[in-house]
């Protein structure tokens, strides 16, 4: 898994490419914690992502919880593979998907 990130003013936006399953979670989970202070907006790029695990579900539901009280969090660029995963999960209702 690589991840890139580009900062906008106050906007973030990290572009995943690989798989987010239990062994690069905690990768993701670290760089999505370092945006946290300094950004009032996120944006989470899985345009690069064609499988995410129960692991990486739990890191975009922690960014979702910490960017709710900003101006949030949005997950663009979902295939459908990783999109079928939200939607079995629930998480298309809970996410802001794009």
């Amino acid at each position: 898994m690589t991840i890139s990130k580009n900062v906008n003013g106050t906007e973030t936006t990290l572009k995943i490419e690989g798989r987010i399953d239990s062994k690069t979670a905690p990768e993701f989970d670290s760089r999505v914690r370092e945006c946290f202070d300094d950004s009032e907006k996120m944006v989470i790029d899985l345009e690069g992502v064609n499988y995410i695990s129960s692991a990486g579900l739990r890191v975009l539901l922690a960014a979702h919880k910490a960017m709710a009280h900003k101006n949030g969090l949005r997950i663009v660029n979902v295939c459908k593979e990783v999109k079928a995963i939200f939607d079995v999960t629930n998480f298309s209702g809970v996410l802001n998907i794009e």
